[in-house]
């Protein structure tokens, strides 16, 4: 399917994962913040608290579409309840949802576009898919790697960034973005022809 979405003239809503509050800044699992923080600057936008989903919402115009970048603001496990709510209160199709998530299936740094598919242990698009009745959603994944030995997956996504990896950081949250923009523009198989 290489659309750009299901209706090319409605609004996209793109996705942040993270969880909220200073403990988690700059955690591996909260890579999906950073990304949209980066496309809420490109857009010119702030995000502020939107009572009606449970999320911060930015709005401006992404490729030239319509586009809101919500970051809720519950814990990981519970980001579908205010990604739904955010579909509902601004008329986005489930197709046209973009969710921005970590990876323990990619190298470092790598991203990779899809749609649909399962949710690979993680809670946060197990939580956005129940939520949204469908799994037929995009998702950009940036790829954290997995843990060195035998650390717990779950303790290694919530630790925070090493000194190698945060000198290569910047680079792939723009590489990232670009892929987001991508989407927006182009649709899946031209944007991963473009970012793979």
């Amino acid at each position: 399917m290489s659309s750009p979405a299901a209706r090319p003239d409605g609004p996209l809503l793109v996705v942040g994962l993270g969880n909220p509050g200073p403990d988690y800044e700059g955690t591996r699992h909260n890579v999906g913040f950073v990304v949209a923080d980066v496309l809420a600057g490109r857009l010119g936008s702030r995000f502020s608290p939107h009572k009606r989903s449970g999320a911060d919402v930015a709005e401006g115009r992404l490729a030239g579409r319509r586009a809101v970048l919500a970051k809720p603001r519950g814990y990981m496990n519970l980001s579908g309840g205010p990604v739904a709510g955010a579909a509902r209160f601004f008329s986005v199709d489930p197709t046209d949802v973009i969710v921005i998530h970590d990876d323990l299936d990619l190298e470092f740094g790598v991203v990779r576009l899809k749609r649909g598919g399962g949710e690979g242990g993680h809670n946060g698009l197990r939580s956005i898919s129940k939520s949204l009745g469908t799994k037929d959603y995009l998702r950009v994944r940036f790829g954290i790697g997995r843990p060195p030995g035998r650390q717990d997956p779950a303790d290694y996504v919530l630790k925070r960034w090493s000194g190698a990896e945060r000198k290569e950081l910047d680079v792939s949250v723009e590489l990232a973005a670009d892929a987001v923009e991508a989407l927006a523009s182009e649709g899946l198989e031209p944007a991963q022809n473009r970012i793979h």
